[in-house]
This record gives C-alpha cells, sequence and structure tokens, in this order.
C-alpha cells in the first residue's frame, strides 16, 4: 500500500536544519537586530504567564512579611507593656519618696530651737493595746536617747521616751491616760495641765474653774514646768468648753496638734546645754579665793 505523502527528511536531516536555522537568527538578531519587534510582541504576549507564575511567590513574601510584623508587633508590645509597668512602679516609688521627702522636710522644719540637739527616729511598732498609747522608735541608748526624753514631730509635742533599750525606745504619747504635760494658754499664759483621755485625738484639762478665761480655739503650749518638756511648743487647741451645774470646774476638751494616728517619723530633743556667765563665774571663783586666804 501506498501512501498518499511521502516520507519527509530523516530525523539527523531535521535537526541539522533546525540548528542551522537557529544559528541564523541569532546572527540576524545578534548582528542586525531584526527580531525587536517581534521580541516585543513576544514578551508582551508572556507576560501574564509570568505574572501568574510568580504570583504564589509574592504571596508567599507578603504572608512571611505579615507574619513577621505581627511577631515583631507582638513582641514589641509586650516589651513596652513591661517598660510600662516598670515605670508605673518607678512612679509609685517616686510618689513614695516624695511623701517622705515631704514628711522629713516637715519634720525638720519644725518649731524647734535650732541651737537644741535633735534626732530623727522612726516608729517601729504600735502598742496593739487600745488601752495604753504606746509607740516603739528604732533609736535606743547607743545613741543617746534617755527615759523622760521629749518627743515631737514637725505639728507638735508627741510624747516622751518611757524605757530605752540599746537600740530601741518605748515612746509614752500625750494622749495616754497615764500622761500630763504642763501647758499655757497662748493667748493669756493660763497654765494648766493637759491629761490624756484615752483617745488619740483627744486631750483633757482638768481641775479649771468655770471662771477660767479659756476659750475654744485658744492654742495650749507646753509650759516649760517641771523641766520635762522645753518651754513654747504647740500641744494642742481647745475644742470643747462646757459647763455643767452644780460642778465646780469645766468641761474642757484639747485636741491635739500631732496626728498622732498618723505618725512615722519623731524628733527627739535633747536638753540646750546651760549658758554659763564667764563674768560670773570668775567673780564667784575670786570672791572663793578670798575666803580661803582669810
Amino acid at each position: 500500500m501506498k501512501t498518499i505523502f511521502g516520507r519527509g527528511p530523516s530525523l539527523p536531516i531535521r535537526l541539522a536544519l533546525a540548528v542551522l536555522v537557529s544559528l541564523v537568527l541569532i546572527i540576524a538578531d545578534s548582528r542586525y537586530q531584526s527580531f525587536n519587534e517581534v521580541k516585543v510582541y513576544l514578551n508582551t504576549l508572556v507576560s501574564p504567564l509570568q505574572y501568574i507564575a510568580n504570583s504564589p511567590r509574592i504571596l508567599l513574601d507578603s504572608a512571611s512579611s505579615q507574619l513577621m510584623s505581627n511577631q515583631a508587633l507582638l513582641a514589641q508590645s509586650k516589651r513596652l507593656e513591661q517598660e510600662l509597668f516598670l515605670l508605673r512602679d518607678d512612679l509609685l516609688q517616686l510618689s513614695h519618696l516624695e511623701q517622705e521627702n515631704s514628711r522629713l522636710r516637715g519634720l525638720l522644719g519644725s518649731p524647734v530651737r535650732f541651737d537644741a540637739r535633735r534626732m530623727v527616729a522612726e516608729i517601729m511598732a504600735v502598742d496593739s493595746d487600745t488601752f495604753s498609747h504606746q509607740v516603739v522608735i528604732d533609736k535606743g541608748s547607743l545613741k543617746g536617747v534617755f527615759e523622760g526624753q521629749p518627743v515631737l514631730n514637725e505639728q507638735g509635742v508627741v510624747g516622751q521616751v518611757m524605757s530605752v533599750g540599746k537600740t530601741t525606745a518605748r515612746v509614752l504619747l500625750i494622749t495616754d491616760s497615764s500622761h500630763g504635760i504642763p501647758v499655757r494658754v497662748a493667748r493669756n499664759d493660763i497654765r494648766a495641765i493637759a491629761s490624756g483621755s484615752g483617745q488619740l485625738n483627744r486631750l483633757s484639762l482638768h481641775n479649771i474653774t468655770r471662771n477660767t478665761d479659756i476659750q475654744e480655739g485658744d492654742t495650749l503650749l507646753s509650759s516649760g514646768l517641771a523641766g520635762r518638756f522645753p518651754e513654747g511648743y504647740p500641744v494642742g487647741k481647745v475644742s470643747h468648753v462646757g459647763y455643767e451645774e452644780g460642778q465646780p470646774f469645766a468641761d474642757i476638751q484639747v485636741e491635739p496638734f500631732a496626728a498622732l494616728d498618723r505618725v512615722r517619723y519623731l524628733l527627739l530633743l535633747w536638753p540646750e546645754p546651760k549658758i554659763i556667765d564667764v563674768d560670773a563665774a570668775v567673780a564667784l571663783e575670786a570672791d572663793a579665793k578670798e575666803q580661803v586666804s582669810q
């Protein structure tokens, strides 16, 4: 049987012809730029396929970048949250230090004579007995604290040292029912004894006759009598003056200047050194020598 179309060239001949044509086209394109317009059209036709082929890589890069961005944002958010927490803690510490600084400044600026020796002490413990108003401070005999030593704060008289250890001391507050302090009225110098009432916000003046000129709002200062408390330090303000029929004495209540339920820092005072008159001492010594010679 005879085929309609005759057999073409063999495969080696076809390959040789294809290679020859390719070389001719390559030489013609490189030397004479014969296919520039054709290449433009071919690139235009192929570009959609290139975009489609490249889209998976773009999607993967975008997803990876998005994931890295989210992780970076989460890490940054966590770091900023930690920094904010630390800053808040620092802010609390700063507020606490400001309050402590304010208390100490007020304490050192209290109405204490500058020539008197003084020392700041901090309260370590408060007596849990509701009928006993005492506190423990962090200074003792090693710092020169002694029994009966007057104790103040920036507002006024707080109490006195009642017992001393090596490194601590116990302070009896002026509101304790067993405590009394000599006072005088700043307005007219009337003298009295302010006794503790057993309440942290109240003192009492006992044995004051009804006709004594003491009024509500009068300021009471330490009188200096008995030599325990120096003279002139604020003690309290008269908050109530009452009279009862048939009673010879007035009912006088005093509110302490010192907020005894909120004190933390206290000021310990030492007695002022006695001023010696040198001329008088020399005269006394001369008299003594003259009497001895006689």
